[in-house]
């Protein structure tokens, strides 16, 4: 409760030492390419999850989130459209996943 009450934001790292080690190399994986797709992009940081945003607007395209032997990750094209919801696994081919990232980025204005 210090951390909400203080209003100290909860950093990657901080969240990476919770992440499943089964999954924490898909996760970074899936986070890097998140940043690749602009100078804009911004994370926020949750309790359970990283939430990826375009610009100040926070227009959120991508909900991450590690489980024991997989990550969910929700994208979001937009906000009249329902989210799309993915389980990953650290052997899948993520080049689908790359290209549903990129298709929600660049569908936001």
């Amino acid at each position: 409760m210090e951390g909400l009450i203080s209003g100290k934001k909860r950093t990657y790292d901080e969240f990476r030492s919770s992440i499943p080690s089964s999954v924490v190399t898909l996760f970074d994986e899936l986070r890097s390419y998140c940043f690749t797709l602009g100078k804009n992009v911004i994370e926020d940081v949750r309790m359970h999850r990283v939430v990826f945003a375009k610009s100040i607007t926070f227009r959120s395209f991508a909900d991450i989130e590690p489980q024991r032997d997989f990550v969910i990750i929700k994208i979001k094209r937009d906000r009249k459209e329902p989210e799309k919801e993915i389980q990953i696994k650290s052997n899948d081919n993520l080049d689908e996943i790359k290209k549903l990232l990129l298709d929600a980025y660049t569908s936001i204005h």
